[in-house]
């Protein structure tokens, strides 16, 4: 009997293994986003038993960034010190439901995940052993990266723009290939 007993008993450490937290929808009736010290975003989650939880810091992610960026926003807990996922709190169905505060404070921190300057100029582009050097000037300035497998890592989306991904996972645009000067054209039409 004591060995039963024992045997059906889970420790703190084991509990915690198996607690999996449960999303919720994010609103602006049970959600206040803020602005925390070091420009990071806080949470205060008021439960439907009128319970209030905090979160210091929380993770945006948009689950469709290229089709529908303000649509289904993934708010999560910050990843772990070992490197484990942090557990989804709620989801956002459309961000623009919150004040404009709010919104504002949450694309800031989108726009930081999900900064990918758009190409105004290719100045350069070679390509060597089957990679693409890219010397261009952006909206964020002037970059150098690589292109490995053309491709695959350079698409043509259906309204037009044109994204390219380098060796290191940096996401580049192109808004539109037909209004950039006609040199820069030239460089890029063999890859559209």
């Amino acid at each position: 009997m004591a060995d039963e007993k024992l045997l059906n008993e889970e420790t703190e450490e084991e509990k915690d293994i198996f607690y999996k937290r449960a999303s919720v929808d994010l609103t602006p009736e049970n959600a206040k986003f803020t602005a925390s010290k070091g420009g990071l975003i806080s949470l205060e989650l008021t439960h439907p038993d009128g319970k209030k939880e905090f979160f210091e810091r929380i993770v945006a992610i948009r689950a469709f960034p290229i089709t529908d960026p303000d649509f289904y926003i993934s708010i999560r807990e910050p990843d772990g010190k070992n490197k484990e996922k942090g557990s989804e709190i709620g989801l956002i169905e459309d961000i623009h439901i919150f004040d404009a505060e709010t919104v504002k404070l949450l694309n800031s921190e989108l726009d930081r995940r999900y900064f990918t300057p758009k190409i105004q100029k290719v100045v350069s582009l070679k390509e060597k052993l089957g990679q693409n050097y890219w010397e261009v000037v952006t909206d964020a300035g002037d970059f150098s990266f690589v292109i490995r497998n053309s491709g695959s890592n350079i698409r043509t989306l259906e309204d037009g723009r044109v994204l390219l991904f380098d060796i290191d996972g940096n996401c580049f645009e192109i808004s539109d290939p037909e209004k950039l000067d006609k040199a820069s054209f030239k460089k890029i039409e063999i890859y559209l």
